[in-house]
């Protein structure tokens, strides 16, 4: 094998180069960024005029808090954990978020499954009502006493936010579910001459109003026991009964309520805001 060498040369030394003009350094590095995103731009409007979808170019990465912002005009309030579902802190009504749970239901006995969180509300003026009875108890045993059903009683407007999680729920399974739970309520509290009021309030659940998911609806009781129904903001109808909006409230936080844990954090807030 024949081995090339080359002779050692010497290079005379070269003399170091000054250091850059800043300016015109930065002013030269912004018009290359220019160019660059100039092209970039040409490149998509080349492929979408040839039919090509264009190059995905990632997005800076985001703060993780970015994800957790809600939408323009919305206001920041509770998210049920279970289901991610979003509540606001406060109704458009004004009305005050108090706690936040979820609806679960049994097919066959067998497969359990989440049908829609939900938020109780309450006019915190007409709370105030249920002031001078209870502000001079501390609030461990304020949470013991009548205070959950002095709420049920009382001519206290309250609203139950209804977001549906369970994206194959029909109206007429929401109108079966209501016809069995209100109807036992009706019947614990007014006895069994009830199937009249029933009627008229699952009678409002048309076949025409759909469900998918994330849909809300809102059962509100306003003053002077007026129960008022409404899906996504349209309003159904409105009932007048005392006895139907305390059964229907009974449900959330009554003595078997559908999420226990919601109801006792319900009724922890209302104590806390009667000593506020």
């Amino acid at each position: 094998m024949v081995s090339l060498r080359f002779p050692t040369a010497t290079f005379p030394r070269l003399p170091t180069p000054p250091p850059p003009n800043r300016p015109a350094f930065a002013a030269a590095l912004a018009a290359a960024a220019a160019a660059l995103a100039a092209a970039a731009a040409s490149l998509t409007l080349t492929a979408k005029s040839a039919g090509r979808p264009p190059l995905h170019h990632p997005a800076p990465s985001a703060p993780l808090w970015a994800s957790l912002s809600l939408a323009d005009g919305a206001t920041p309030g509770s998210v049920e954990p279970r289901t991610g579902a979003v509540f606001p802190a406060e109704t458009a009504g004004g009305r005050r978020l108090l706690g936040v749970g979820l609806r679960r239901t049994t097919i066959l006995g067998l497969k359990s499954i989440d049908v829609y969180a939900f938020g109780v509300y309450a006019d915190d003026h007409d709370l105030k009502q249920l002031r001078e009875k209870y502000q001079k108890l501390p609030v461990s045993e304020l949470e013991n006493a009548e205070l959950i059903n002095d709420a049920l009683e009382r001519d206290i407007r309250m609203t139950v936010r209804l977001q549906i999680v369970y994206g194959r729920l029909s109206i007429r399974s929401v109108r079966s579910a209501f016809e069995k739970s209100v109807g036992s309520r009706l019947q614990k509290f007014g006895g069994s001459d009830t199937t009249e009021l029933l009627q008229s309030f699952v009678s409002l659940f048309k076949d025409e109003y759909k469900l998918p998911k994330g849909s809300v609806i809102e059962l509100s009781r306003e003053s002077s026991h007026v129960l008022k129904i409404s899906i996504e903001g349209e309003e159904l109808g409105s009932i007048q009964s005392k006895l139907l909006c305390k059964s229907i409230l009974d449900l959330y936080i009554g003595d078997d309520p559908f999420d226990k844990n919601a109801k006792d954090s319900i009724q922890e807030n209302m104590a806390s805001s009667l000593k506020n």
